[in-house]
């Protein structure tokens, strides 16, 4: 790959650069013989290869903000790997021209990087390749289904023992990110898949580290994507109020919600909406969910954020508990 950095005096040349995070991801270096550097593809311009070395196959799916592809690392193939297969993430012609787009990108990178969890998607690498100029990221490529197309599939919910060994593992992955002091920010069902190696939480675009967590990590602000998925997203994030853990619970909560029952707690309306016409009051238990389990889900629903006290850690107790355990406890109490 072609060096990244040149000398600071020679890459502020305008203010405008100088906030420009991509540009200095993208800088060719100032000695390079011009005769050397090869012509540059415009942005969204994806060559069949990039970076020398990831053959792109085919698209996987597409997102708000990028697009992951399924793709072959023909170094490892070219050393005998009998499966150099990868997924690929790449952002969006639109967002890729965003001033800061690779920082973001890395963003996500860093944030799943550091959370080394079964049930969270592993991370490779990230990477930029600087004829097209655009940043990727390299991670495993996961052979499954995501729960909006099991959903699809399933169109009444789960019985509760199916429900249970999708909810515990996501619900350990999501309280274990919280631990580690990174906020996931879109919860809903396109972003969990049940792979070949079981559950797995993936796509941390949105996510954010809690303050004091990688503090060398830019905080760069999401609000001018307009990216949180309405039916998903806590009603203070459509308000402009920062991410939050109590706001990945609403949203894993909602997802809870429908595997249980097939249908989502509040008919997919943008939460604010939901919120304003009361649609908590028509909020029943699903049928595929223990009666025992309803109170911790239900607490986990609120739409206001200061009732929304239970963490994804007690949410998963909540699911994990038996009723006679909880008979139990009630009784020593």
């Amino acid at each position: 790959m072609s060096e990244l950095q040149s000398p600071i005096d020679d890459v502020l040349m305008s203010e405008e650069q100088a906030s420009n995070l991509t540009y200095f991801a993208f800088a060719k270096s100032t000695h390079a013989e011009p005769a050397l550097v090869p012509a540059r593809a415009s942005i969204g311009e994806l060559p069949d290869v990039l970076a020398g070395r990831y053959r792109l196959e085919r698209l996987l799916g597409a997102g708000g903000m990028g697009a992951v592809y399924r793709a072959r690392d023909l170094l490892h193939e070219q050393f005998g790997d009998p499966d150099p297969y990868i997924a690929l993430k790449i952002l969006s012609e639109e967002f890729a021209e965003s001033p800061d787009a690779s920082a973001l990108l890395y963003s996500e990178f860093a944030l799943t990087r550091r959370l080394r969890h079964d049930n969270v998607l592993h991370p490779y690498t990230f990477e930029v390749d600087t004829d097209c100029q655009r940043a990727f990221i390299t991670m495993e490529l996961m052979r499954g289904l995501t729960l909006d197309k099991l959903l699809c599939e399933r169109p009444l919910g789960l019985p509760w023992k199916e429900l249970r060994d999708i909810v515990l593992p996501l619900l350990d992955a999501l309280a274990y990110a919280h631990r580690r002091g990174v906020l996931h920010g879109d919860m809903k069902p396109s972003n969990v898949m049940l792979s070949e190696d079981g559950v797995r939480l993936f796509d941390f675009g949105l996510g954010q580290a809690e303050e004091g967590i990688l503090p060398g990590l830019p905080h760069l602000s999401r609000e001018r994507f307009n990216a949180w998925t309405p039916g998903y997203a806590a009603p203070e994030l459509l308000e402009g109020q920062p991410l939050s853990a109590s706001a990945d619970v609403y949203g894993v909560a909602c997802v809870i919600y429908e595997l249980a029952g097939g249908k989502h707690p509040f008919r997919r309306l943008p939460s604010t909406q939901a919120r304003d016409e009361h649609l908590e009051r028509e909020l029943q238990a699903p049928q595929g969910l223990p009666k025992h389990c309803w109170p911790a889900l239900r607490a986990a629903l609120s739409f206001d954020p200061a009732a929304r006290t239970i963490t994804a850690d007690q949410l998963r107790d909540a699911m994990g508990a038996t009723s006679s355990w909880l008979q139990r406890l009630r009784r020593r109490a």
